[in-house]
Parts: C-alpha cells; structure tokens; sequence
C-alpha cells in the first residue's frame, strides 16, 4: 500500500464551451500523505472545484495522471469509479446534504447499506459514530429538527462511518455560523489526530488555517504549497 492517498502528475482539464477551449486545470502535481490534514484553498474559478472533482472521483483529467488509494481513475469504467467513490472517499458537502424526512441514524446508515451491509448492523454502527460525535440523543431526529451545525455532524458521521481512506470535504463551514463553524472544524481537527486523511476545499483563510498544510491555487496553477512545522510535504 502506499503512503499516499492522492497523487496527482501534470494533471490538465480542460472543458469545451462551444468552439472555445476553457483550461481549468493547467498542469497540476499533487501528493497527499496518509493522515495529513490538507487545506486547497483558492477564490472562485481558481480551479479548485475541478481539482475536488477529481480528487472525489467526480471527473477524469484531460491529461495527467489522478491516483486515488493507488488507482488510476483514468483505468477505471463508470461502475469501478462508483465503487472506488463509495469504498475510499467520504464526502461533506456545504449544504449537508442528508436525505429529508429521514432520522440522523437512517442518512448515516445509508452508505452501508448500500455496500450490501445488513440495516441492523449498519443502523448499529451509525448510531455508534453520531454518539461520538455528540448527537447520541439526537438519533431519530431528521434534518428538520436539527441545527445547521448538528446537521453538518450528521454529514461527517455518514462520511466516516465507511471507514473510508480519505475525507473530502467542500466548503464545509460555508452554511454555518462562526461557533458552529468552528465546532466542526474542532471535529475535523480530531479526526486528523485520530489519523484520519482530509482534503478541505475551501475559499476562507480562516478555516484554512485550521489545517497543518495549505495549497494555495490559483488560474489552474498551484501558486505555493505550506505546511506548519513540524509537518512535512512530500
């Protein structure tokens, strides 16, 4: 296995509006270790969204490589990149995300079950992740009875539970307010400690800093890449 869960080469996209070419990614190279804590920051139409797709599995590159847990995205048809989506990267959206009229544990069991796992156990190990995350007695509650910052734990909560190599999460203070923005930046923060991967996406400096290295991006082109001490870089 190796150290690294993404790697990306000279990785280029390039989108096509009509007769005219759009490059959103101009040669990006990428490496992010297992446990780090990574931030790709960047303001709107800086390429940061299509370097989140690619890195979530969403897209393929024009040119380039993307390796995702050892895989080349490139090599894989639709149905290998669904399952490579579903077993190595949980996602936590800006908007959350959860299904409506649907309790916290049922939106958290809902990846499990859909990697074939028996509802009792998935259900059994959903409630187990919300109870660490705070919301033990908010179980049976759907998203209409939940805060925005209990609701974005619910988000994290489905994206841990699959185990899964990395954590991509866009945005994910940007429908909060400050203290509950802050509050699941705390979680993330102790996941990290605990050794999980995380990938944030995010135009706020402030939220940025929260992580241990930033990748700052801009034009399609990484500007600078730094880490606070006693981190490294590959």
């Amino acid at each position: 296995m190796s150290d690294y869960v993404v790697q990306l080469t000279d990785v280029r996209r390039e989108y096509q509006t009509g007769d005219v070419p759009t490059v959103a990614l101009a040669g990006v190279s990428l490496k992010v270790q297992r446990g780090e804590f990574v931030a790709i920051v960047g303001p709107s139409g800086s390429g940061k969204s299509t370097l989140m797709n690619l890195i979530g599995c969403l897209d393929r590159p024009s040119a380039g490589t993307v390796r995702i847990s050892d895989k080349d995205i490139s090599t894989l048809d639709d149905n290998e990149l669904t399952a490579l989506r579903s077993r190595a990267i949980g996602f936590v959206f800006q908007q959350f995300q959860l299904l409506p009229l649907t309790s916290a544990v049922e939106n958290v069991a809902a990846p499990l079950l859909y990697q074939g796992i028996r509802t009792r156990e998935a259900h059994k190990r959903a409630a187990a992740i919300l109870t660490r995350l705070g919301l033990g007695e908010r179980l049976d509650f759907d998203r209409g009875r939940l805060s925005g910052g209990q609701q974005q734990r619910v988000a994290i909560s489905r994206a841990l539970v699959t185990n899964p190599d990395l954590v991509l999460a866009d945005e994910p203070t940007g429908a909060l307010d400050t203290s509950s923005g802050a509050a699941v930046m705390d979680v993330f923060k102790e996941m990290n400690a605990e050794g999980r991967t995380i990938v944030l996406i995010t135009h706020d400096l402030e939220v940025a800093a929260t992580a241990k290295r930033r990748v700052y991006i801009r034009d399609g082109l990484i500007e600078r890449d730094e880490a606070d001490a006693m981190v490294s870089t590959p």
